[in-house]
């Protein structure tokens, strides 16, 4: 698994939401979650298929977060909005 958090520059959109989420499904990793600050939500991607990840789920801050298996946990998100600008 692979957990980042969104910083405020300029490159985050494409870096983090883009290649980095296609990088980590090319190489197999399981699960990412990105927390991303600027929308105030959290994207778990799952189910890579070497190209992509098959199954994306954006929740906002404060929701109950699932991260599939192989992690298998539950996270509470809701001090997350604490983070927020």
């Amino acid at each position: 698994m692979v957990a980042e958090v969104t910083s405020y520059d300029s490159d985050t959109d494409r870096r983090g939401r883009v290649e980095k989420s296609r990088a980590y499904a090319e190489a197999g990793i399981p699960v990412y979650l990105l927390i991303d600050r600027d929308s105030a939500e959290v994207v778990v991607h799952s189910e890579p298929d070497g190209i992509r990840y098959e199954t994306v789920q954006t929740l906002p801050f404060g929701k109950t977060v699932r991260l599939p298996e192989p992690v298998g946990i539950s996270l509470d998100t809701e001090s997350l909005k604490n983070w927020v600008r």
